[in-house]
Order: C-alpha cells, then sequence, then structure tokens
C-alpha cells in the first residue's frame, strides 16, 4: 500500500529528515517505539530526548531500546512535553508526538491541547532551519476530540513565512483514523 496510514507517513517523513548525528525528541514517550526508531536514525554520535510524564512509559521505553540493542544516545526524561525548553537544546533535527493516551494505559491519563500546543510553540523555536515537527493525532473512543480541535485549529495560524505546515487526514476511513501533521522551519 503506497499510502500506509498516518504512522506510516510520519516514519517515511522522519526518516528523510534525520540523520546520522542529529538532536532530535521524542514528546510522547509512549511505549518507546518513535524512541527506538529516532536513537538507531541518529546513531551514537546524535541525541534522543525522550519525554513522558508516566513511569510505566519510560520503563517500557527503556525496555526497549534495551531488548533491540539501540545505540546509548537516549536521555529519558520524566515531565512534560510543554517543558521540553528546559532539557533541549535549540538547533534540533526534529520532534515527534504521538498524541492521545499510552497504547495499553489508562485512557483517562492523555495528552491535552494547552500543553501540546505550549509543547509545539517551543518546539517550532528549538527547531533549526530545515528542521520537522511529526504530529500523529489519535482521538476517537473516549478521548483526544477536543485536542484535536484545538490543535487543527491552531496549526492554521502558524506563521507561513517561517514554517510550512502539511496535514494528512485520511477522510474515507471509519473509526476516527489519525491525522499526520508535518510542521518545516523554512526560516527563522
Amino acid at each position: 500500500m503506497l499510502l500506509g496510514n498516518s504512522l506510516a507517513i510520519s516514519h517515511e517523513l522522519i526518516g528523510k529528515a534525520v540523520k546520522q548525528g542529529d538532536i532530535v525528541v521524542d514528546a510522547t514517550a509512549g511505549n518507546g517505539n518513535d524512541t527506538l526508531l529516532l536513537s538507531r536514525l541518529v546513531g551514537d554520535k546524535g541525541k534522543v530526548y525522550s519525554f513522558d510524564i508516566q513511569d510505566c512509559a519510560l520503563i517500557n521505553t527503556e525496555n526497549k531500546l534495551r531488548e533491540a540493542g539501540a545505540p546509548d544516545c537516549v536521555k529519558l526524561i520524566r515531565d512534560g512535553h510543554q517543558n521540553i525548553d528546559l532539557y533541549v537544546p535549540k538547533g534540533i533535527k526534529a520532534v515527534m508526538f504521538n498524541l492521545g493516551y499510552l497504547p495499553g494505559g489508562d485512557h483517562s491519563i492523555g495528552t491535552k491541547a494547552e500543553t501540546t500546543i505550549k509543547a509545539l510553540e517551543k518546539s517550532m523555536e528549538l527547531l533549526m532551519h530545515g528542521g520537522i515537527i511529526m504530529m500523529v493525532i489519535y482521538y476517537g473512543g473516549d478521548s483526544g476530540f477536543e485536542e484535536k480541535e484545538a490543535l487543527l485549529e491552531y496549526i492554521k495560524t502558524i506563521d507561513c513565512r517561517k514554517y510550512s505546515v502539511l496535514m494528512c487526514d485520511f477522510v474515507n476511513q471509519i473509526n476516527c483514523p489519525p491525522i499526520a501533521v508535518c510542521i518545516e522551519k523554512i526560516a527563522e
């Protein structure tokens, strides 16, 4: 299948943007899949900052990295992604967000529009020219609708002279398919 899904699109674009030695961020560690992908892309000379507010997510991520023999380039951070600027230097190549709740976790604990928008604003400032932010917005079932609506309104307001914003929405699929959003920094 050429298009795949939103997560496949996210990984494809990240794979094109991130190179060995880059500094990158997984803003939502979850079960560690994106952190592992990023660690393989940046290698030993790069750096991955991986955030989550849940201990179980950081433990899952640490275990996944160890089991996969991932490069030793990851810093796990137990804090909300809205505090990215307290940990991460300016000049990062990419930031990944998988929004919603931890798969297999408590549905009452999930990302929220207010903190995600703060994290996006700070991430955009930290990006180097040509850097990207990949966001996969999961919603449906019992959560995520308010965050989705707020984010879709917010991304429309991003300065088009500094950033290009692409949204991929599978409009003919059922059951609230995730939406992929890519923000590329095109000017300072």
